[in-house]
């Protein structure tokens, strides 16, 4: 019964990324699938740091930081041009087994950058190492005292992709190349290609999707869930605490630096508005009102509020607005809307949108 709710919410997910192309293809509104795909990706980020808060009890004020590490680590390593030590002998291995591209820029001169994918590949290990470095001590911190570490954590990326110049300083990094998948498709900027890359946005994300939900499902959701209920009870039952919250940071964090790749591919570029500290608060504010413990519904809230906030609904206004919308969910609805009588009926049609019980609720 689980596995089968598990994969219908899947598949409603895709029928309904399919429904809401073929709306905007027939009434003439392609460009709302610019918001959309972009919503997705910061999806990602939300989804890992549900699995993070709502599962295993760990708050994150710095996720934005894995976001911008993902970003720029691609960003520079497409971008750099290595063609002056072209002639050295790891380099030319590195060139014959396609890890590196040779190219030409806009002025006819050749040019040596690392393969995207490679690219992707190096960024992500690098939030994870991080992740792994940093969640050693951090993670023995509690309440307000691991929220004032991750901020801190934050503020040092956000500082250091200002002030070095490889990476843009206030300008950031332009010109990043398409992200190629397969065939003639890639992740790019091209608005020629908005539909194929709202497809590709979003199987990412329902594959995401599928992998925490089987994840939260299988032991270490489980202790994940154990640990968010009462620590202590969980350690005397054997549950290795520490392990198992490192490994929740790793899996956020190497979600949010996928999404800074693909994000950063698709827009061609990233600025240093994406490891800002408001960016951090949005992501918290996504997953207090989706949830804390509802993949479904984070995912659901995060799609609306970064949708509207990206279609400039909220003008000037704009992070304010998320403030309060954290303010007031944890007033009104500390465990999310979708807890609410409102969602009641919309939850007993739709079962997959329930909300996984922790182990203090349960």
């Amino acid at each position: 019964m689980k596995n089968w709710r598990r994969y219908l919410g899947i598949v409603s997910l895709l029928l309904a990324v399919v429904a809401v192309q073929q709306y905007a293809s027939s009434t003439q509104q392609g460009f709302l699938l610019t918001p959309l795909t972009m919503s997705a990706y910061y999806a990602l980020v939300v989804l890992g740091l549900c699995v993070l808060m709502g599962y295993a009890g760990q708050v994150s004020l710095g996720h934005a930081a894995f976001f911008a590490i993902g970003g720029y680590t691609s960003a520079a390593l497409t971008t750099c041009n290595l063609s002056a030590f072209a002639k050295q002998p790891f380099l030319a291995v590195l060139t014959r087994w396609g890890v590196l591209l040779e190219g030409e820029n806009i002025f006819l001169e050749k040019t040596l950058s690392v393969h995207p994918w490679a690219a992707a590949v190096i960024a992500i290990l690098l939030a994870v190492s991080i992740a792994c470095i940093l969640g050693g001590p951090i993670l023995r911190l509690k309440g307000h005292y691991l929220a004032m570490a991750t901020l801190g954590f934050g503020m040092i990326v956000r500082t250091v992709v200002l002030a070095v110049e490889c990476l843009g300083g206030a300008d950031g990094i332009a010109d990043v190349p398409p992200f190629p998948l397969f065939a003639k498709f890639s992740i790019n900027s091209d608005l020629s290609a908005k539909i194929s890359n709202y497809y590709v946005a979003w199987i990412v994300v329902a594959a995401a999707m599928l992998l925490l939900l089987n994840l939260i499902d299988s032991r270490a959701g489980r202790a994940m869930r154990a640990i968010h209920g009462a620590e202590e009870a969980a350690a005397a039952m054997g549950v290795n605490t520490s392990v198992y919250k490192l490994k929740a940071l790793v899996v956020s964090a190497a979600l949010a630096a996928l999404a800074g790749v693909l994000m950063t591919h698709y827009n061609g570029g990233i600025g240093p508005s994406e490891a800002g500290v408001m960016k951090s608060i949005r992501y918290v504010a996504i997953v207090a009102v989706g949830g804390m413990a509802n993949l479904a519904g984070a995912l659901l809230a995060a799609v609306v509020l970064n949708y509207l906030s990206l279609r400039g609904t909220f003008g000037t206004y704009d992070d304010a607005v998320f403030g309060a919308v954290l303010i007031g969910v944890m007033i009104f609805a500390p465990d999310g809307l979708l807890r609410l009588g409102l969602f009641s009926r919309l939850k007993n049609v739709l079962p997959f949108l329930r909300p996984a019980k922790t182990e203090a609720s349960a």
